[in-house]
């Protein structure tokens, strides 16, 4: 089948970034909601060379997706017939603020490129702006509820104590759960408590740190681990095989019900960021630590600290206290 002027400049273009060793998670999310923003330009515009597309397309395009709702938008008509996805109980759904801005960025970041490349007389993203999202407050997880949370896992079990292991280096050192689970037994420095991550986001190795207490329970679980496998990776499943994300996460939602509460991994890494700078951390350490790409997404992402977190703080460095004036 020959592909459209605009199809194959999207194939041109995911060869460049599988060129520059992007994820694959990445590579992902830029050809699937390209394709639908290609598929609709030919479908409601007839569009499909390059230089006839213009900023209103992509202003409608938002607008298009937000009326119909999510899973509304698809590639290929017949994939509603293999994925049926009017069955899903959010199907037509508001599409979140968060989503639709990935939209414009992939899109954005697709026009640049040709745009760089020579192929455009007018780059119809110039003034394309993302849409205003309403920040949600991110929940914190405090000691009391950690510590109960914790006491859910069966530590007389591999995969009991195994979880609870995991869950605790979450939260002690603000890995993501992918590069937790990649970890092998090589990568534990007991005598500098560190962790050399390699499985990275960005494919770029990094070092996290752990607690003396972290290191004491890690030793404990090491001697454990011995006895029931047989494989180099620091958290495997008694077949010796890498553990899934989705097993763990659905343990760890189970632990947490036990005790009300609704929890996932990745909220224990912005629980860590969350303590990390409570207790006095600077961003820019705080950026080396979580592998973000600069100290700016970092300041963003952990900037809503509470009212009471943030009177907290103050009371520990206000100058008239330290000073002691009477």
């Amino acid at each position: 089948m020959k592909l459209s002027e605009l199809e194959f400049h999207l194939e041109d273009f995911l060869l460049a970034c599988q060129s520059k060793n992007l994820s694959p998670k990445t590579l992902s999310s830029y050809e699937q909601s390209l394709k639908l923003f290609l598929a609709y330009l030919k479908a409601e515009h007839g569009v499909d060379d390059v230089q006839r597309v213009k900023t209103g397309h992509i202003r409608q395009y938002v607008a298009y997706v937000q009326e119909r709702g999510k899973y509304t938008v698809v590639n290929r008509e017949i994939s509603k017939t293999i994925n049926h996805p009017q069955n899903r109980r959010d199907y037509k759904k508001t599409v979140s603020s968060v989503t639709i801005n990935n939209y414009i960025r992939n899109i954005k970041v697709f026009f640049n490129w040709l745009e760089q490349e020579g192929e455009l007389h007018k780059n119809p993203v110039t003034k394309i702006e993302q849409i205003k999202t309403e920040r949600r407050q991110k929940v914190g997880i405090n000691q009391d509820e950690f510590n109960r949370l914790l006491s859910q896992f069966d530590y007389t079990t591999f995969h009991g104590y195994r979880n609870k292991i995991i869950t605790m280096l979450l939260q002690d050192t603000g890995m993501r759960i992918t590069e937790c689970l990649a970890l092998e037994v090589e990568s534990i420095d007991f005598k500098h408590r560190m962790i050399l991550v390699t499985k990275t986001k960005d494919r770029k190795e990094r070092y996290v740190y752990f607690s003396q207490v972290m290191a004491r329970e890690l030793k404990h679980y090491f001697k454990f681990k011995d006895r029931y496998t047989e494989t180099n990776l620091l958290f495997p499943t008694t077949r010796n095989t890498i553990l899934t994300i989705h097993s763990f996460e659905k343990q760890l939602k189970k632990a947490g019900q036990q005790i009300g509460l609704n929890i996932h991994p990745h909220q224990l890494r912005n629980n860590f960021a969350r303590h990390y700078l409570l207790n006095g951390g600077d961003f820019y350490t705080l950026s080396r630590i979580l592998g973000h790409s600069s100290v700016t997404v970092t300041e963003q992402a952990y900037m809503d600290l509470t009212r009471e977190e943030i009177g907290q703080k103050y009371n520990q460095h206000s100058p008239l206290s330290k000073w002691g004036i009477k």
